[in-house]
C-alpha cells in the first residue's frame, strides 16, 4: 500500500485505475463509503438489504456485493417484471434501473481493479 502511495506521488500520471473511477464517476470517501455517478451508495443501503436478502447492509465490501449480485439482479428483475414495488423503499421502474446500474459500475471496477489483489 505504502508503495502504491509513493508511486502515485513520483508520478504525476494518474494510474489506470483512478482513470476509471474518473470517467466511470466513481469516489470513494472514508465516511460516506463509495459515490457513483454523484449518489452516496450507503444512502441506498436499506433498499440493498431489502434485495440481498439482509446479507448485505452497505456497498463497503464490493467482494460481497459482487458475489451477492446475481441474486439482487434477479430480485430486481422479478420486482420490475410484476409491477409490484416495495413503496416504502420508493422503488419504482425507473429509480431500480438505476440502482441495477449503480451496482454494475461496481461490480466492472471490483472484476476489474480489486478481485485479483
Amino acid at each position: 500500500m505504502l508503495n502504491k502511495l509513493s508511486n502515485l506521488f513520483k508520478s504525476g500520471k494518474p494510474s489506470a485505475e483512478q482513470q476509471y473511477m474518473q470517467q466511470h464517476q466513481i469516489q470513494f470517501d472514508s465516511q460516506q463509503g463509495y459515490i457513483v455517478d454523484g449518489i452516496v451508495m450507503n444512502d441506498l443501503s436499506e433498499r440493498l438489504e431489502y434485495f440481498s436478502n439482509r446479507k448485505l447492509s452497505s456497498f463497503n465490501d464490493l467482494e460481497q456485493l459482487y458475489l451477492r449480485s446475481m441474486l439482487i439482479n434477479e430480485k430486481i428483475d422479478l420486482e420490475i417484471a410484476t409491477g409490484r414495488y416495495v413503496a416504502r423503499l420508493g422503488n419504482k421502474q425507473e429509480n431500480l434501473e438505476q440502482f441495477k446500474g449503480l451496482i454494475e459500475k461496481l461490480n466492472q471496477y471490483y472484476r476489474t481493479f480489486k478481485r485479483d489483489q
